[in-house]
């Protein structure tokens, strides 16, 4: 044989050899992975309608915070399954929020909308015999606009009798407009703004993604092969467990040197009565959401309850903390969007529940943590409690006056 060809052939053995190595290697990683039980949770899928939501059937261990076994059930909702026709003799609640009424970090039966439910139950004499059932249906991240599409698409189908809008000051009012949300700058989500006076839908940059050609091929049956392999190649998962795992790094670090008070993904700005138009608009079409979808309750004939949640310097058990994020950020209290919100109530026909100064006096007389194990982050588990039995014990008013 010539030598040219026999030095052709040894170059292609030694890369077969090479190329073979490696992939007994990454099978031999794969096996080893899927020996020690690891396997990546990816809760999320793309939504045409609101730009993302909940993977039907995805489950496994959530880690942030918290370490808690997540199922998502078959409608794609952090719940167990419901039924879409009510039954008979049921009072129906849907829970509409972003990653507060998602409620990753605590067991599904410590959520605050299982504890109403149970509460309502069993000490409720409004209720009248039928069965409760809260559905939830809050998403990480979602905004009051992202809320009002979900109760028109989704919720409905359910016949709820009351909607319960919990609302997240710290992000939820800067996340409605499309020039402050700077965590979703750019990204591909349905926006409200004003013009003419009115409220109206401005899909511009979902219909953008909704067309483009990437997102075609993520639909079709290659993105799918290539999802599957995302959720199911314990390797590919460990790849963007470590993503993630740098970036949460990065926001503790950041987190720790700001100190107490100042939290990724909130917004000092709310504690502020709003001194640009950025923040005057956010504020008014964030009141806006809220009176259409008061409207639109109503129209199909049932309650609406409008709950401001939490958030952790609110609450914090330490009131010379408090006071000491309050001159730095120039706020004479932290309850300024709870009174605006209570304001729009008294204005706008609005059932409203402030929690957060309740739960303040809770952690102050208690010395209780109620937003994760430092007083940043989600409600913990205690957190949860109190503010189940905070919202069953206003349903149960609301319930029992209008019977």
């Amino acid at each position: 044989m010539p030598k040219e060809p026999r030095t052709r052939l040894r170059l292609r053995v030694r890369l077969l050899t090479i190329l073979g190595g490696i992939l007994v290697g990454l099978l031999i990683a794969e096996a080893g992975l899927r020996a020690v039980g690891f396997r990546y949770l990816n809760l999320s899928r793309d939504d045409r309608d609101v730009g993302y939501s909940l993977r039907p059937g995805a489950e496994g261990w959530w880690t942030r915070e918290a370490e808690t076994y997540i199922k998502i059930n078959s409608d794609g909702l952090r719940d167990r399954e419901h039924a879409k026709e009510k039954p008979p003799g049921t009072l129906r609640v849907a829970v509409l929020g972003d990653s507060y009424a998602e409620a990753l970090q605590v067991p599904l039966e410590n959520t605050f909308w299982s504890v109403a439910e149970r509460r309502l139950q069993s000490s409720c004499a409004g209720v009248g015999g039928r069965r409760v059932e809260f559905i939830n249906f809050g998403v990480s991240g979602f905004s009051t606009a992202r809320e009002l599409i979900t109760l028109r698409r989704r919720v409905w189908q359910y016949s709820p009798d009351v909607v319960l809008l919990l609302m997240t000051t710290g992000n939820d009012i800067r996340d409605n407009s499309k020039i402050l949300s700077r965590e979703y700058a750019g990204a591909p989500l349905p926006y409200f703004v004003y013009e003419n006076g009115s409220l109206v839908f401005d899909d511009s940059l979902l219909r953008k993604r909704n067309e483009s050609l990437l997102f075609r091929l993520r639909e079709s049956r290659l993105g799918s092969l290539l999802g599957w392999l995302r959720e199911n190649v314990r390797l590919a998962g460990l790849f963007y467990k470590a993503r993630e795992a740098a970036r949460a790094d990065a926001t503790a670090r950041r987190d720790d040197a700001s100190g107490p008070g100042y939290e990724p993904g909130l917004d000092s700005q709310v504690y502020l009565e709003p001194t640009d138009a950025a923040w005057g608009d956010a504020w008014k079409v964030t009141e806006g959401l809220t009176l259409l979808m008061r409207d639109e309750v109503e129209a199909h004939g049932a309650r609406f309850l409008v709950v401001t949640g939490s958030n952790g310097i609110q609450v914090y058990p330490d009131p010379a903390v408090r006071q000491r994020f309050m001159r730095a950020v120039g706020a004479e209290d932290l309850f300024y969007p709870e009174r605006r919100v209570r304001a729009l109530g008294e204005r706008g026909r609005l059932d409203v529940l402030n929690l957060a100064p309740a739960l303040q006096e809770y952690a102050d007389r208690n010395g209780a943590i109620l937003h994760g194990t430092r007083g940043r982050g989600h409600w913990n588990v205690l957190g949860h409690r109190l503010v189940g039995e905070m919202v069953a014990d206003r349903l149960c008013e609301t319930i029992t006056a209008n019977q």
